[in-house]
């Protein structure tokens, strides 16, 4: 019978840190920060772990050959019970969305929950898998927008994850076999594009919803009109926060990718997958100050180091 230690190795646990930035950075980029937010992220988590477990469900056979480690083909996860456990937890995650978030969150879920699935059943080993796997991270970020604001102001924020993770999944496409320098030099040059998206300075538009001019008077009564400096004070720390982000996002992974161009071994390859994923949060953080949500990005940004250290427990890869 499989521990939880396997199902956790499974679904690759800690690399779900990953996960719920895309649905805030979605939520801040378009104003709709509110108590559904976490709901809709929990929802995000437990649709990645039921990639995680389809993906390998899915794979069993080449990793008998490939990945002999794994749970699935050491025997110590059925093949039944990985299938039927992505299932229940895709079943979970469509729930849990739709009761946070309504419709909308429903309209933006199913289709998530169906690229999923069909990126691990059939787009994987495909010249489209790399888009497919972008797609659905563009629609995690989307998720988060789906509750109220203006969801399109989400979709350069959701561009910029899919653009990530493309990269990510065109190096894991060589984590077995290895790559030549060809392939991390693509990558690094749309890591540093993604890097200079994110690095933009916030926009004035608070991440929540704006008050309306009695509730702005009444502030400013209380509180006293913002000066000139103030002002170019707050707008210097809001500029500050996405770009020092954004830069410790490309200095991770970029370095991770430019080991890979020195030496384009499987092993090398793997570490730079690793590092694309534990350090998403970064990235994701960048894109939430961004959207004017300072404080809020760098808390997602801190599971990046915590994401690293569980990764040498559990591989998210």
């Amino acid at each position: 019978m499989a521990t939880l230690a396997d199902l956790a190795e499974l679904v690759r646990a800690p690399a779900a840190l990953s996960v719920p930035g895309d649905v805030v950075a979605g939520a801040a980029a378009a104003g709709a920060l509110d108590r559904r937010t976490p709901a809709l992220a929990g929802a995000s988590v437990l649709l990645y772990w039921a990639g995680m477990a389809a993906n390998d469900w899915a794979d069993r056979d080449l990793d008998a050959v490939e990945r002999p480690e794994r749970p699935i083909p050491s025997g110590r996860v059925r093949p039944g019970t990985a299938v039927g456990l992505a299932a229940g937890l895709t079943a979970a995650g469509l729930a849990l969305a739709t009761a946070a978030g309504g419709r909308r969150a429903a309209a933006v879920a199913v289709p998530l929950a169906a690229a999923v699935w069909g990126y691990d059943l059939r787009a994987k080993n495909t010249a489209a898998g790399p888009a497919v796997m972008a797609a659905c991270r563009g629609l995690d970020v989307l998720l988060g927008a789906a509750t109220g604001g203006r969801p399109a102001r989400a979709l350069p924020a959701a561009l910029t994850v899919a653009a990530h993770t493309w990269t990510v999944t065109a190096l894991s496409r060589r984590e077995v076999t290895g790559t030549d320098p060809t392939l991390p030099l693509g990558t690094l040059a749309g890591t540093a594009v993604v890097a200079a998206t994110a690095a933009r300075a916030a926009r004035r538009t608070p991440a929540t919803a704006t008050p309306g001019p009695a509730d702005a008077s009444a502030a400013t009564g209380r509180r006293g009109a913002r000066t000139p400096r103030e002002a170019s004070r707050r707008g210097a720390l809001a500029a500050l926060v996405p770009a020092a982000l954004a830069t410790w996002y490309a200095t991770g992974y970029g370095a991770a990718q430019a080991r890979v161009v020195a030496e384009p071994t499987a092993g090398r390859v793997r570490a730079a997958v690793g590092a694309g994923i534990t350090g998403l949060p970064a990235l994701q953080g960048a894109l939430t100050a961004r959207g004017g949500a300072g404080l809020l990005g760098l808390v997602v940004a801190a599971a990046a180091p915590l994401g690293r250290r569980l990764a040498r427990k559990v591989s998210p890869t």
